[in-house]
């Protein structure tokens, strides 16, 4: 997501993942400082306005993680400021959510939601994100992947 919103919005045509190319000039996803697989750690919802902030209804959560890469600091403000907002950060201020403002529901995250899902237990995006579309399709009358656009 960051990185077409580097190439498509911000114009940054080179835009890169670190993962893929280490050497671009312009990685907009770089490596973490330190691995985050297996761990968990705390977010701050930092945008109450925000979605994500009236889905999980509070400031904190817990998240596990399985990276070890996430968006440059470099472009935080950079994205923040064409409209893919920052809404949430760990303990150091680096992004772990990003949401595309005036979407019904576009938001990004370091995280992954549905590896700490269950049926017993869906993960609080995972179940949005499912209602979302629903609520969209009834408005509609018609489901035909245009949501997503």
């Amino acid at each position: 997501m960051v990185i077409e919103f580097a190439r498509n919005v911000l114009g940054i045509a080179d835009a890169e993942h670190a993962e893929y190319d280490p050497y671009a000039s312009k990685l907009v996803v770089s490596p973490l400082s330190c691995s985050l697989v297996g761990e968990t750690l705390e977010v701050e919802l930092t945008d109450p306005p925000s979605r994500t902030f009236e889905i999980f209804g509070g400031e904190k959560i817990l998240e596990k993680y399985y990276c070890n890469f996430g968006l440059d600091p470099g472009y935080q403000n950079l994205l923040h400021n064409k409209g893919f907002k920052m809404v949430g950060t760990d303990k150091f201020g680096e992004v772990r959510i990003l949401e595309l403002e005036n979407h019904p529901f576009f938001i990004a995250t370091l995280f992954v939601p549905q590896d700490n899902s269950t049926r017993e237990s869906p993960h609080k995006l995972v179940t949005e994100f499912l209602q979302t579309i629903i609520r969209y399709e009834r408005h509609t009358g018609v489901w035909q992947g245009n949501f997503l656009k």
